[in-house]
């Protein structure tokens, strides 16, 4: 079909008009971050009456959803999260979202063996270039796989998002259904808090083990945002990017020449990454700029995709890690905070590539209802979500060190992890420790 043809097959239509053609019971699909619509999710809350059990897929939702805002009894839709963002989480303290355990690197597959149906998907996009696609700007993720199983694919065009260079990052013509006139707003911002006295610490500490050449993986946060802080400072030279996110503080070594990705293996000069998320300016350095290269996340995420790069660092948070040293990084019990993601599958990718490191950092207390907590506990929160196993744990990170788990027994792992807890909780750790049997009494073992 030629680009003409494509493009008179192609229907433009309005906002409502694609709205009318959704049915009660259908699973629709709204895409993730940057790529959620929102003309048409305004207008098909305008059917809430005539509609019931309407589903959505989506993940880190980055505007309010009208669907849902304008539905507060959970009537007519529901939303179904890969990941929650802020609004997410709230969602479902009310009972109006629900999560979907996945490991992000292979959601393409889940579409591919396991997802059905998708009656709609509708994606945010930039306007058609001269090639005939629609480009997916910085969300590249699991869209082709989507787009392969939709019975109906629509794009909501706009002017508003950064056109994002990469490997398989838009849908052509011929793909595409029905074409939706945007409303032409702004991307949507994340917001880069400054960083805490903690965050500062910890951030110093990873900084300082990383050498030139490394390949970076950092995930969302303000603790592992810190290292990149740090590592402005620092005499690391020569860095690389193959990360599911690129966060705005990589871009900052990237515009400060830490970044060239001259020593990586794979997408050698190029900041690999799936999705990005960050300030105006940041959006406005990912437009068309011939360094960035937007993949699908099984490109970025899957372990041996990863290990094919030398010396890859891993860098994300957790929330709670016990004394044998199972990280709990997506609840509070059981109530999920944000998601898997693609925690575990770095953690697995870094270690399995040459001369690779895997850091899981963490504050070592938190205050909960006014009550300072030690983050490092005998045994998780009960009802918590296991990310990443004890097995696959490497170097664990708090203000006050780091350690490594990898070839440790139990008791080794206990000790290790009860030297980087806060002073204050050390000994009742260390109580809790030997009275469960896993620090045996009378035998004497290095911590570090």
């Amino acid at each position: 079909m030629s680009l003409r043809q494509a493009q008179h097959a192609a229907q433009n239509i309005s906002a409502t008009q694609a709205a009318s053609m959704v049915k009660s019971g259908m699973w629709i699909d709204y895409g993730a971050t940057l790529c959620q619509p929102d003309v048409f999710d305004k207008a098909l809350a305008m059917r809430k009456e005539e509609l019931h059990d309407v589903k959505f897929r989506s993940c880190i939702t980055m505007r309010p959803r009208a669907v849902i805002d304008q539905d507060p009894e959970g009537k007519h839709f529901h939303l179904f999260s890969m990941h929650f963002s802020g609004y997410d989480r709230k969602l479902h303290d009310a009972g109006r979202a629900n999560y979907l355990p996945v490991n992000l690197g292979e959601i393409p597959d889940y579409y591919r063996r396991f997802i059905e149906p998708v009656d709609i998907v509708v994606l945010k996009t930039c306007r058609m270039d001269d090639q005939g696609y629609f480009n997916l700007s910085a969300a590249n993720l699991w869209h082709r796989a989507i787009i392969e199983r939709a019975r109906v694919v629509m794009v909501e065009i706009t002017d508003g998002l950064p056109y994002v260079l990469g490997v398989n990052n838009g849908i052509h013509i011929s793909e595409v259904d029905y074409i939706i006139e945007g409303d032409n707003q702004p991307a949507p911002v994340l917001p880069n808090p400054p960083a805490s006295e903690v965050d500062i610490a910890v951030g110093k500490l990873i900084a300082a083990e990383i050498e030139d050449g490394a390949c970076l993986q950092i995930g969302i946060g303000g603790m592992p945002n810190a290292v990149c802080e740090q590592l402005l400072h620092s005499n690391a030279r020569d860095l690389g990017v193959h990360s599911e996110m690129l966060t705005e503080g990589m871009m900052a070594l990237y515009h400060a020449g830490k970044i060239t990705n001259a020593r990586k293996q794979v997408h050698t000069g190029k900041m690999a990454f799936s999705f990005g998320l960050g300030s105006q300016a940041y959006y406005d350095s990912l437009h068309r700029n011939p360094d960035m290269a937007c993949l699908p996340v099984d490109e970025t995420n899957l372990p041996h995709s990863i290990m094919r790069n030398q010396r890859v660092v891993a860098i994300n948070n957790t929330t709670q890690i016990d004394l044998q040293g199972q990280a709990a990084s997506e609840s509070d019990g059981l109530r999920h905070i944000s998601g898997t993601g693609g925690q575990l599958q770095f953690v697995r990718g870094a270690y399995a590539s040459e001369g690779g490191q895997s850091f899981m950092c963490l504050s070592s207390t938190y205050d909960k209802r006014g009550e300072r907590k030690s983050r490092i506990a005998l045994s998780l929160t009960p009802g918590n979500i296991v990310t990443t196993p004890r097995t696959d744990m490497m170097y664990v990170v708090t203000e006050y060190g780091i350690v490594n788990l990898k070839g440790k027994s139990v008791p080794e792992r206990a000790l290790a992890l009860i030297s980087i807890a806060h002073p204050d909780f050390r000994e009742e750790l260390t109580r809790q420790a030997y009275e469960n049997r896993l620090i045996p009494r009378g035998v004497r073992f290095h911590a570090g």
